[in-house]
């Protein structure tokens, strides 16, 4: 029985390990890189964070914390998405935006249509144990615009914020998510900064199934930790669709 059961593992993972090698080419059009353009600065475009287009091909979501701050206008600092990787590539400007700061997700619209990845049904939450994968640019101010895959599974289903002992133990946002709950993915997979917007994929369908979060989580979930612990999580893809359908 044991090595049966070691037989149906070792081809489970040779079938997923195959999933993803056709899957990264597929998506790798659709994952971008969100920078700040300052045609004074040197370098004049500095990268930021990851996103990935949806919709109609002009619409790129993102994190909010990525694109939330305010940039100084007087140096005609912008945010602006590129596409391509390494030399090759194309500057989009951002000419629409639409927040949800609740959820930390953002959509960023441009001109120039993109191909779009499909997102998942969201009247589920996707299964703990589920084949995931994401692409982005991590720590890519250092290794370029590169994009790297990383692979896991959902480890939890879990809420955005947990009740610690004491209050004293949380800080503003944290006590602001405990009173309007919602689940989030907790992830048996490693993302590193810039990876944040990275499109969560579920392997086995190739559909978006949340958006990896590197700040937002980390700052109500692990509010009464001193240090952060290096667990990934991801905002689900039902609040992608709600803001998708604001007008």
């Amino acid at each position: 029985m044991r090595l049966l059961i070691g037989w149906i593992l070792f081809f489970s993972c040779s079938l997923q390990a195959s999933a993803l090698v056709e899957l990264i080419p597929e998506i790798k059009p659709s994952v971008v890189a969100i920078a700040i353009h300052n045609p004074t600065a040197s370098p004049r475009i500095r990268f930021i964070g990851t996103g990935f287009v949806v919709g109609n091909g002009k619409q790129v979501v993102t994190n909010y914390h990525v694109i939330g701050r305010a940039l100084d206008e007087s140096r005609r600092e912008a945010y602006v998405v590129v596409s391509g990787n390494a030399k090759n590539i194309t500057v989009h400007p951002m000419i629409n935006r639409r927040n949800a700061p609740q959820y930390d997700l953002a959509i960023m619209e441009i001109e120039q249509a993109l191909p779009a990845l499909p997102l998942a049904d969201d009247n589920t939450y996707t299964a703990e144990g589920t084949h995931i994968a994401f692409t982005g640019f991590p720590i890519s101010s250092v290794l370029g615009l590169y994009p790297a895959t990383h692979q896991g599974i959902i480890a939890a289903v879990t809420p955005i914020a947990i009740p610690a002992d004491n209050s004293r133990d949380l800080n503003i946002q944290a006590l602001r998510q405990l009173r309007e709950p919602y689940l989030i993915y907790q992830l048996d997979a490693t993302a590193y900064p810039g990876n944040s917007g990275s499109p969560l994929l579920n392997v086995n369908t190739g559909k978006v199934v949340g958006v990896i979060n590197m700040v937002h989580v980390k700052t109500t979930r692990e509010a009464v930790l001193s240090d952060p612990s290096g667990i990934s999580y991801a905002i689900p893809v039902r609040h992608v669709r709600e803001l998708l359908q604001q007008p």
